[in-house]
């Protein structure tokens, strides 16, 4: 039965996920403030021009809040979401940045994994961590469908879509297993990614992972504990507050789950190390 139930909730997280990613192909544009609510003046360490500039390099239409604006898009901003960066508060001498893309009505539409960083120089910290956060929409599959709706396409209207969704918990389990089958097919990242710390773009190497490899979760009162075939503990996994996000005891990491699976994201302040990882619940 838990099992069952478990599934369940997979398939919402699933879906809600799915959604949140082709919800940003309803818009045309982003438009990035000059100024976040953590800066202390306008472009402070060149973040918000670091930040049009990642969007742009990866396919989206970008625009600082200053640019001029294409004539469709200064009729109406509703065609445009708004990249907000948050100074994630939390640890000892670490710089966090999480990427928010929010809607004309300031409602969530997508939201980025967490770039950490122990990097003491202020401008390099803040650099390396949206360089780092960046890495969620730098994944997407961006392509505007031509809809550029300012109707009911937001995380609000998602979760009233899965909420009237009612199926059988058998019928609900065949199409969940289904789903994690085509999406275990669908890789979109490297197995494993390594960011060395750089002023220029980052140096990515990747390295095939043993699909064999699996890890299980085993529920403790805080979060799970990871064992292998053994079985033997590899980690303890912490509730962050996310259901598709997990802190890792004991390490500067992070076990997430995106479109292609279950990630586990590690930086040790000189480096951002990115695994697939085969891990079942």
């Amino acid at each position: 039965m838990n099992r069952i139930l478990f599934f369940i909730a997979f398939s919402f997280i699933f879906q809600f996920g799915t959604y949140a990613q082709d919800a940003i192909n309803n818009y045309k544009y982003i438009i990035v403030p000059t100024q976040y609510d953590f800066q202390k003046s306008e472009d402070q360490y060149q973040l918000n021009s670091l930040t049009k500039f990642l969007f742009n390099k990866h396919g989206y239409q970008a625009y600082l809040q200053s640019d001029e604006f294409p004539s469709d898009l200064g009729a109406d901003n509703c065609m445009a979401l708004k990249a907000i960066l948050k100074d994630v508060k939390g640890g000892f001498l670490v710089t966090k940045i999480q990427i928010d893309l929010v809607d004309c009505k300031n409602n969530t539409v997508a939201t980025s994994v967490i770039g950490i960083t122990k990097i003491k120089n202020y401008k390099k910290a803040y650099t390396k961590a949206t360089r780092d956060a960046f890495i969620t929409y730098q994944d997407f599959d961006y392509k505007y469908n031509g809809s550029s709706e300012s109707k009911t396409t937001n995380v609000e209207a998602v979760k009233e879509k899965a909420a009237e969704t009612k199926v059988d918990s058998k019928e609900t389990l065949e199409v969940v297993e289904s789903e994690i089958k085509a999406a275990d097919e669908k890789v979109k990242i490297p197995d494993e990614i390594e960011i060395i710390e750089e002023e220029e773009e980052p140096v990515i190497t990747s390295e095939v992972v043993d699909k064999k490899d699996i890890l299980y979760a085993q529920p403790i009162d805080n979060g799970f504990q990871i064992v292998d075939t053994e079985p033997k503990k590899v980690m303890m996994l912490l509730y962050s507050g996310s259901p598709d996000m997990y802190i890792v005891q004991g390490k500067d990491a992070v076990v997430y789950r995106n479109e292609s699976g279950w990630v586990y994201a590690e930086n040790d302040g000189n480096r951002l190390r990115v695994k697939k990882i085969n891990l079942k619940f």
